[in-house]
C-alpha cells in the first residue's frame, strides 16, 4: 500500500510538472481589480496571488474606483509592478487598525505594507482611517526603489512609515496629511511638488536616519499647509540622534513654528541632527528664530540635491521615472 501511495504521489507531480503553464496559472502582464468582480479580481489582497515570483517582466495591476478595505501586503517576491488606480479620489485603499487595539502596537497597523522592490503606485489613495487614539500607519514601507505618483496618504499619527535603512523611496505630486510624526522612519526619500497638510499642532517627520547615511528625507518644491486653527507645527524632529531631513524650495504656511525644529527634549540631539533648509517661501520661512542648530544652506551646499545620484547614493544608478 505505501509503495502505490508513493507511486502516485510520484504521477502526480510528474502531471503538474508538465503541464503547460495555461493549464495551472495564467500569468498575466495586466491584471484588474474590481470590487464586482468583473475584473480578474474583487481585492488586492487576491491579487497578489495573479503575480508570478520574482519576475523579470513589468506587470501592471488596474485598480477600478472603488473602497478597498483590506489591510494589503506586498511581499518580497513581488516585483517590477505598477499597481494604477483609476482615479486618485475614487480608488480607495483604507483600513482602521490603531496602537491601542489589543496593544497591537504602531508598526502592525498598517493599511499597505510593502515589502518588494520596484513597485510603483499611482493615482491612488492610502488611507487608515482609525480614530485619534494612537498611531495609525496607513502605508509601511520596506521595499526598495518604491514610487509614488500622484497619491493621497492619509492618515492622523504616523501616516507614513518608511521602515527600512538604504532603501529609497520617491514621492511625487502627492497629498500626505497627519498629526504627529506622520512622516517617519529611517529610509531615504525624495518629495517633490507634494502637499504636506498639518491637521494639528504637533511635528511634520520623526526621521531615524542612521550615521552612515548621508541622505534622509529631501523634500524639494512641496507646500506644506495646515487645516483651519493648525498654527504651532515643527518640520521636524529626531526620532534618532542623526535624523537628517532637508527642505528645498518648500513654501511654508504661517502654521511653521517660528523655531522650525525641535530636539525631542534631548540637548544631545541638537549635536548630531542633520536639519537644513534653502530657500523657503512662505509666512513660515523666516529664518531669523530658526534654531540654531540647524543649518540654512548656501547655493554651493544645496547644489548636490538637485542630483538623484546624490540623494540615493553615489553609487546609485536608479533614476525612479514620473
Amino acid at each position: 500500500m505505501k509503495r502505490l501511495t508513493y507511486y502516485l504521489c510520484g504521477v502526480a507531480l510528474f502531471l503538474v510538472s508538465v503541464m503547460p503553464l495555461s493549464a495551472q496559472t495564467q500569468w498575466k502582464d495586466t491584471i484588474v481589480v474590481v470590487r464586482d468582480g468583473s475584473g480578474d479580481y474583487r481585492t488586492l489582497t487576491e491579487a497578489m496571488e495573479g503575480i508570478r515570483a520574482f519576475m523579470d517582466y513589468k506587470v501592471t495591476v488596474l485598480v477600478k474606483n472603488g473602497i478597498y478595505k483590506e489591510k494589503v501586503v506586498i511581499p518580497s517576491w513581488i516585483q517590477n509592478v505598477d499597481f494604477i488606480g483609476e482615479s486618485v479620489e475614487n480608488t480607495i485603499i483604507t483600513y482602521d487598525d490603531h496602537a491601542n487595539i489589543n496593544k497591537m502596537g504602531t508598526f502592525r497597523t498598517y493599511t499597505v505594507k510593502v515589502q518588494g522592490n520596484s513597485i510603483t503606485f499611482k493615482n491612488l489613495t492610502i488611507e487608515n482611517n482609525a480614530a485619534r487614539l494612537g498611531q495609525a500607519v496607513a502605508l509601511h514601507t520596506e521595499g526598495d526603489k518604491l514610487v509614488f505618483i500622484n497619491c493621497r496618504l492619509l492618515g492622523n499619527q504616523d501616516t507614513i512609515y518608511t521602515g527600512v535603512a538604504g532603501t529609497r523611496l520617491y514621492f511625487v505630486d502627492c497629498y500626505i496629511e497627519g498629526t504627529t510624526d506622520f512622516i517617519f522612519g529611517p529610509s531615504t526619500a525624495l518629495f517633490e511638488n507634494c502637499e504636506i497638510r498639518s491637521k494639528t499642532n504637533s511635528y511634520v517627520t520623526a526621521a531615524s536616519t542612521p550615521k552612515d547615511i548621508a541622505v534622509g528625507y529631501v523634500f524639494r518644491n512641496c507646500r506644506l499647509t495646515a487645516e483651519p486653527g493648525v498654527d504651532k507645527v515643527y518640520l521636524g524632529r529626531p526620532w534618532r540622534p542623526y535624523a537628517a531631513t532637508v527642505f528645498i524650495n518648500c513654501e511654508m504656511g504661517k502654521h511653521i513654528r517660528p523655531e522650525g525644529w525641535h530636539n525631542w527634549g534631548n540637548v544631545e540631539n541638537e549635536k548630531t541632527a542633520r536639519y537644513a533648509e534653502y530657500g523657503s517661501t512662505g509666512e513660515g520661512a523666516s529664518v531669523a528664530g530658526r534654531v540654531q542648530w540647524a543649518k540654512q544652506l548656501t547655493k554651493k551646499e544645496v547644489a548636490p540635491y538637485s542630483e538623484l545620484s546624490y540623494i540615493y547614493g553615489m553609487c546609485s544608478d536608479w533614476k525612479p521615472a514620473k
